[in-house]
């Protein structure tokens, strides 16, 4: 796959170095990461990694939080390898990221997923892509999925809150619509307070008016994975 890794395995690639070596974590995949992840020591780990994320990125966040670790994280690690790859062929717009035992999926103007300028209303494009990806999330009914919209900081703060709303909602009403639990969906907002780019050129506004998705093991899944790791 040639997902792109997030920049949190930089910081916890160093963190993992100081515990369990350069060998354990050389030419690890993104299953093997799970594992080593769960292995050496999780509070620690989980400061390294909330204090480089932080409040910028809760998608991250909640997949971080939701960690198993072990063996455990491992099988569920295997189950995410499989789903991330179907939403990169399916959708090769949409910007997908292998994270610990989760999979962090983003929708800007550019990938898959396009509002017109101050609505919320999905069609064409975006109507394909979000059915694609639904599809996807019906052969994998063992994951709880976060639905995050942002914005740019064009507007007001309370103009930008609404309208993140809006967005984060219309995805989410578009899920359930295609048969997707609203018990499995979480659906936050956080207006123009989260900038992933710059904000002062206009490719950087195009990518901030996005809307990211975190999907994670439900309490199922993880009792499974525990089974399967004799835990």
């Amino acid at each position: 796959m040639k997902m792109r890794q997030n920049r949190l395995f930089a910081f916890l690639f160093a963190a993992l170095i100081m515990f369990v070596g350069c060998d354990a974590t050389r030419n690890a995949n993104n299953k093997q990461k799970g594992t080593v992840i769960g292995a050496t020591g999780g509070a620690v780990l989980g400061g390294v990694v909330g204090n480089n994320v932080g409040d910028g990125n809760t998608a991250l966040g909640a997949i971080i939080g939701g960690v198993v670790g072990g063996a455990a994280g491992a099988y569920i690690g295997n189950r995410m390898d499989k789903q991330a790859q179907e939403i990169e062929q399916e959708i090769p717009g949409a910007e997908v990221e292998r994270v610990g035992e989760g999979i962090n999926v983003t929708f800007d103007e550019t990938s898959g997923i396009y509002f017109a300028t101050e609505k919320y209303a999905i069609e064409g494009q975006s109507r394909e892509a979000l059915q694609k990806l639904a599809n996807i999330l019906q052969e994998y009914p063992d994951t709880n999925i976060l639905v995050e919209g942002h914005t740019d900081s064009t507007g007001s703060d309370a103009y930008n809150l609404t309208l993140s709303k809006n967005r984060a909602q219309a995805v989410t009403n578009f899920l359930t619509s295609q048969g997707i639990s609203g018990g499995r969906i979480d659906t936050k907002w956080y207006g123009e307070s989260q900038p992933k780019y710059d904000n002062s050129t206009v490719e950087g506004r195009s990518k901030n008016r996005r809307v990211e998705l975190a999907i994670v093991a439900n309490e199922e899944l993880k009792e499974e994975a525990r089974r399967q790791a004799g835990n």
